[in-house]
């Protein structure tokens, strides 16, 4: 049975999914979740306890969460050592660096967003730049680590997780000059044909984005 994903395409953590999908060459359908589809909302609302996207349909598997949907996708679909490694060590490694880019770039970058979304015109400025302060201490750490991770052809987890949570985290407060290494690997992993796809889908939701849609990228 083909796997179904169920998403949007501007959701970073759909990215996040699909970017895995393609990496590892499985063939799935994409079912958008917008107010035109309520029988697709309906999957998600299934799924999980917040009715959050993505949501990975395999026969009458439901998976929800993005990070558990790329662990099921390595353990059943994709080939061995894909997505992450079978040695022990190696994935707890990996899995390390997920929630590095899930909950200290995605999720100071999606306060921000948060509150222009609540009120664009008056945002609370002490939480955003709290926010983007934690940004810049999540930035310059990265720089630091990929000091140890030279940029490569592959796509992981890692990358999953790290190319839509930049992508998005570089709008809202851009990656200073002073951390070249993390903005080449930015490039880079923009560059990969997975997340270029994932960009592409994406374009035609920009102006939806609070802070601005940037011309770049």
């Amino acid at each position: 049975m083909t796997l179904a994903l169920y998403g949007h395409p501007f959701s970073s953590y759909t990215w996040k999914a699909q970017i895995a999908l393609q990496a590892a060459g499985l063939d799935y359908e994409f079912h958008i979740v917008d107010p035109d589809h309520p029988e697709n909302a309906a999957v998600i609302q299934s799924a999980g306890p917040q009715g959050k996207f993505p949501v990975l349909r395999d026969g009458e598997n439901l998976l929800f969460e993005a990070s558990s949907i790329i662990e099921y996708l390595s353990q059943h679909h994709a080939g061995t050592d894909v997505l992450l490694p079978s040695e022990a060590d190696a994935a707890i490694g990996m899995r390390m660096l997920d929630r590095v880019f899930d909950n200290y770039v995605m999720g100071p970058m999606q306060e921000v967003v948060n509150e222009y979304l609540r009120d664009a015109e008056n945002p609370d400025l002490a939480r955003v730049e709290e926010a983007r302060a934690r940004l810049d201490r999540s930035y310059a750490w990265l720089e630091g680590w990929l000091q140890f991770y030279p940029a490569q052809g592959q796509i992981t987890l890692i990358e999953c997780a790290a190319a839509p949570a930049l992508f998005y985290a570089d709008w809202v407060h851009p990656i200073p000059e002073m951390l070249p290494r993390l903005r080449a690997w930015r490039a880079h992993l923009l560059d990969l044909p997975p997340v270029a796809s994932c960009v592409e889908a994406a374009r035609p939701y920009r102006a939806g984005f609070p802070l601005g849609a940037p011309d770049r990228d």
